[in-house]
């Protein structure tokens, strides 16, 4: 006769040999898991940076350069008075502001229609000295002047600097500018409007299109020019985009924008 063996002891035999043995953790699965959670974590961050705190940034850059517009705007109207501004015929040479600003100090607003895509009204900029990260990426300005190149109407090369992406993408569109485009820059003399001319494709290297004849800092210039330039292609710096445009007109007074845009100027800031 075979000795009985009681329940609970036969139930413990059977769990043990069914059970599964528990996997072992591996220094490489762990440091597999560290890497994908890394790789998340970073996908999350360039999304946050490249978008999200994009448009978060290009908001309050226009919105502060709405701001020292409508300023430079109600300094002219108290300056001005009753009197109008003068008909386009009679306002003469451009002003050229000789103020020697600092470095970071807003002294000129753009704003470029093309880059107005989707009608917000929101793709004005400030333009201050210098182009370090203190003007690129700040949430007040966005847009950079080359110290050392033309201020605007200035006979020679007024040369811009700005982010193609993020941080405001104060130049996004730049690809985008076709044969006469706008380019309107405001002052607290006025507006001056430049005319989109064609593009270049340089390495970051090439200085020569910021000399007053681009490429020939051997010549005398005769025109005046704005270079817009950006990092190229987008969301790399491997080279650079450089956009030519030429004065077309300027108009005294900072509250007396250009016919085509005064409507637009009207509703920045609303």
């Amino acid at each position: 006769m075979s000795e009985s063996v009681p329940d609970g002891r036969r139930a413990r035999r059977a769990e043990r040999s069914t059970a599964r043995p528990k996997p072992r953790v591996s220094v490489v699965g762990v440091l597999g898991e560290l890497l994908l959670t890394a790789g998340v974590l970073i996908l999350l961050f360039l999304g946050w940076q490249l978008w999200w705190n994009d448009a978060i940034m290009a908001g309050q850059q226009s919105q502060a350069a709405s701001e020292l517009s409508d300023q430079w705007a109600e300094q002219d109207r108290a300056a001005r008075g009753d009197t109008p501004p003068p008909a386009p015929e009679d306002v003469g040479e451009p002003v050229v502001d000789t103020t020697g600003y600092a470095n970071a100090e807003p002294f000129a607003v753009m704003y470029v229609p093309r880059f107005d895509s989707e009608g917000t009204h929101d793709s004005a900029r400030n333009i201050a000295e210098g182009y370090g990260l203190d003007v690129l990426n700040s949430f007040d300005l966005g847009v950079g002047h080359y110290p050392g190149t033309q201020m605007p109407g200035e006979v020679g090369n007024f040369a811009i600097a700005a982010h193609r992406s993020a941080y405001g993408g104060g130049m996004h569109e730049i690809e985008q500018l076709q044969l006469g485009d706008a380019i309107y820059i405001q002052t607290k003399d006025g507006w001056y409007t430049y005319r989109f001319r064609d593009f270049e494709y340089v390495t970051p290297a090439t200085s020569g299109v910021l000399s007053p004849v681009p490429h020939h800092p051997e010549l005398q210039p005769t025109d005046r020019i704005i270079t817009l330039t950006s990092c190229n292609p987008l969301y790399s710096t491997d080279e650079r985009i450089i956009a030519y445009g030429v004065l077309e007109s300027w108009q005294p007074g900072a509250a007396n924008p250009p016919a085509e845009i005064a409507s637009v100027v009207a509703e920045w800031g609303d």
